[in-house]
């Protein structure tokens, strides 16, 4: 066996040559994905083995004077994963974040990958991320309403015109195929037009219209994207819903706890992840540095206004364990929190792709290792 590691370096146009905005593939491995989850076929960081990552805040005051001071997504992250399948393949996501960087031309996060031989460790490649990370965060949507949306859903909307609010929106409409009209909203009227003018010139049969208010947005929509940042967590009115509406949170959101529980089918990407966060942070869980509907609902177990029985995992609905509702008019919110295994799974994938399409620059770590032990 050969000492020689080589790795393959994917730059963001090489990972775009190699695919990583294919939405429909995408969909079809997060499927795959959920499936394995279902099975308990992958590991995570933590004590239970289902961390979301590990993220490194800093103080609202630095006691040094180089330190930098905590702000809206001021934050490092690592997210590890080994996934098992076909895949059978171990990467790190590592980004750092600032909603400054805007103000300098950049994104508000910029994120790395690497794989790893499961076996070995040895790396695989490294990536630019920040479209992998995108359209996986959008796939998930799109996976949710293939099996949990109205299959004659006509009107699809948005809170959220950003990055992940594109990817999200993008894989809906790749998946139903039903849609008529798009409504799109966002406190940045400028976000809102960007996405109005992407989706019209690649879905030219929908109407596409921007509103003014979440009242607006949610009033009639079958399916409603929920893709904030920061500390935005929009307040969703009861009397807003339309009935068998489906909800996909990859942001944070609040809804009234009394009229949820009795009304609302609660679907999750992983359960166990958001166990987790009870060993790695305080309640209330759902607090403006991590602030999703799936910490929402670890919230309102805590003060004891749901459990346990009133959620369910996707991986389980697509494996047939569970239905997704109980009856055609349910509500539901799939609450997604993002999981490294789903960087694992896409960013093998397009890694694959440029192998077989000689895409990226090969490089060397060593011939052979200066030290072995």
């Amino acid at each position: 066996m050969s000492q020689r590691v080589d790795f393959l370096f994917l730059n963001e146009q090489d990972m775009i040559d190699a695919g990583v905005m294919n939405t429909t593939q995408c969909i079809n491995k997060m499927e795959e994905v959920f499936k394995l989850l279902s099975d308990k076929d992958y590991r995570m960081g933590g004590k239970l083995g289902n961390s979301h990552g590990m993220v490194v805040n800093f103080p609202d005051v630095p006691e040094h004077e180089n330190m930098p001071k905590n702000g809206p997504d001021r934050r490092f992250c690592a997210m590890p994963a080994y996934l098992g399948g076909k895949y059978r393949v171990a990467g790190c996501k590592w980004y750092g974040s600032n909603i400054e960087n805007k103000e300098k031309g950049l994104p508000r996060s910029i994120l790395m990958m690497t794989l790893n031989d499961a076996d070995t460790g040895a790396p695989l490649a490294y990536m630019s991320a920040n479209l992998l990370s995108a359209w996986r965060t959008g796939a998930i949507p799109g996976v949710g309403v293939r099996y949990l949306a109205k299959k004659d859903a006509k009107v699809v909307s948005t809170i959220g015109a950003g990055a992940i609010g594109t990817s999200s929106l993008f894989a809906i409409l790749d998946e139903l195929k039903t849609v008529e009209v798009v409504k799109i909203y966002d406190v940045y009227q400028k976000s809102s037009e960007v996405l109005k003018e992407k989706i019209e010139s690649e879905f030219k049969h929908v109407d596409v219209q921007i509103v003014n208010s979440e009242q607006e947005l949610v009033e009639g929509s079958d399916v409603i994207s929920i893709a904030t940042a920061g500390n935005v967590s929009p307040e969703i009115k009861s009397e807003w819903i339309k009935k068998s509406a489906l909800f996909v949170t990859s942001g944070s959101a609040t809804f009234d706890p009394d009229f949820a529980v009795k009304n609302i089918q609660f679907v999750v990407d992983n359960w166990q992840m958001y166990e987790e966060v009870k060993y790695e942070d305080e309640y209330p869980y759902n607090n403006k540095e991590m602030g999703v509907v799936g910490r929402l609902l670890l919230d309102w177990i805590h003060e004891e206004k749901m459990t346990t029985e009133h959620i369910k995992e996707i991986g389980d609905i697509i494996n047939k364990k569970v239905n997704a509702r109980e009856n055609e008019d349910d509500i539901v919110v799939f609450a997604l929190g993002g999981q490294p295994v789903y960087d694992v799974a896409w960013a093998y994938t397009v890694y694959q792709n440029a192998l077989e399409n000689n895409i990226g620059t090969k490089l060397n770590l060593w011939d052979v290792a200066y030290q072995v032990r």
